[in-house]
């Protein structure tokens, strides 16, 4: 077990003036709850730590931010809509965004891009260039998000994307996986030294999913209660768990449940639609983004919860948050037999076979039937959660990676000259 004093030696924060900058394009700050946590694991290192994104919706919309000494800088982005033209406009507006707040900030020590996109290596270079060492923190593989969600091919933008991420991949100096299989994605299709690719897992933060008594007025009426917790795109398979919950009334004639689908995306729409063509709107219910105290009720209220990514080329390596923060609830899942959800959950959650909607509603019915199984599976989660799979893990490797990538510099002067040693080439 590492003390507070071993996070400063280890990543350099006795030191002083060591300043990293992270970069995020896909979500705000602290909404992003994996970069929040890496925020506040440096800055307890001793780091200075600022970090550049877009602005929130309903939350997090002030253009500048000091939140428990993290210095927060975002500008205004509309997210995009419809194909990849859209994207490709949102992502210049950030790059434009991020290289005048980058310049507002000043020389720093690290600069920590987070993906999506792969095109964050154009501001890191540019700080490469002033001194800075470059971490890469995979948290999507950009070119298996763009068969899965785009369903295009590997056609000339599959080819842009894999280029992107193989110049991501040669730019940095130290890369951050968020599970093995990335980590190995790292080192057989990046080319990158295995010493130089850390896996920093994600993992619920435990003051923020903490069980509280159940309500059963949130079941509407019924003995059971089924939820859902993530983000509705294309790739994440809201429309398969709704398919299974028709098949488990229709097929298994079972109505003894109520569904609640929390958070929001831009499949949403398409998803209350398609539960209305279902015949599901009088069980299922969509709250859309609901607060973290509400988000805690439904969990703490729920027998089931779902985990309905298919297989594609992204979700079977990917870890999903969800499955984590059901686990740190100690609710019973419900998952296609995905590799990484295995790695994951482990016994705290039933496999369909993948993309089978009728093995998935059968699984929930025989949840239904066995509150022991449920509580046993609970209790399995929970002890994973607070043990292999812990934060404090993964805070030991992202400041291992951070030593790794200073191991021969000197801090920056803030607001002057950066200091180094060997300055790198980009």
């Amino acid at each position: 077990m590492l003390g507070d004093t071993t996070f400063g030696d280890t990543a350099g924060g006795d030191r002083p003036g060591r300043r990293a900058l992270i970069l995020v394009e896909n979500l705000s700050v602290p909404f992003d709850r994996r970069v929040w946590q890496e925020c506040t694991t440096l800055r307890d290192a001793g780091w200075e730590v600022h970090v550049i994104c877009p602005r929130g919706e309903k939350r997090d919309t002030e253009p500048e931010a000091e939140i428990d000494g993290v210095r927060i800088h975002r500008y205004p982005l509309r997210a995009a809509t419809g194909g990849p033209a859209g994207y490709l406009r949102e992502y210049a507006t950030a790059l434009w965004h991020t290289l005048r707040l980058a310049r507002k900030v000043g020389p720093v020590d690290v600069v920590h891009a987070c993906n999506p996109p792969d095109l964050l290596f154009l501001p890191a270079l540019w700080l490469k260039r002033r001194g800075a060492r470059f971490v890469f923190d995979q948290h999507d593989l950009v070119p298996e998000l763009y068969l899965s969600r785009f369903d295009r091919g590997e056609d000339l933008l599959y080819r842009a994307v894999c280029a992107l991420e193989r110049r991501t991949y040669r730019a940095a100096d130290i890369v951050l996986a968020t599970n093995e299989s990335y980590r190995d994605v790292a080192v057989r299709r990046g080319g990158r030294r295995p010493e130089d690719v850390f896996v920093v897992r994600s993992a619920p933060a435990t003051d923020r999913f903490q069980p509280v008594p159940p309500e059963p007025e949130l079941k509407r009426g019924k003995p059971h209660l089924l939820c859902y917790l993530g983000v509705m795109g294309p790739q994440d398979g809201v429309d398969y768990a709704l398919r299974a919950l028709a098949k488990l009334r229709d097929e298994c004639g079972r109505t003894d449940w109520h569904a609640v689908f929390v958070g929001a995306g831009d499949a949403f729409d398409a998803m209350v639609e398609l539960s209305r063509r279902l015949g599901l709107s009088e069980q299922v219910q969509f709250t859309g983004r609901i607060p973290d105290a509400d988000l805690v009720r439904h969990l703490s209220t729920a027998d089931v919860c779902l985990s309905p990514d298919p297989r594609n080329p992204l979700n079977d390596v990917s870890t999903m948050n969800k499955v984590l923060e059901y686990m740190a609830m100690g609710r019973p899942i419900v998952s296609f037999d995905l590799r990484e959800a295995r790695v994951s959950a482990g016994d705290a959650a039933l496999y369909a076979p993948a993309n089978d909607e009728a093995e998935f509603a059968r699984l929930i019915a025989l949840l239904l039937d066995d509150p022991q199984l449920r509580d046993r599976m609970g209790r399995t989660g929970q002890e994973r959660i607070s043990g292999q799979l812990s934060w404090r893990n993964s805070q030991a490797s992202l400041l291992a990676a951070y030593a790794a990538a200073c191991s021969d510099r000197t801090p920056v002067q803030a607001g002057g000259q950066a200091r180094t040693g060997k300055r790198q080439r980009s």
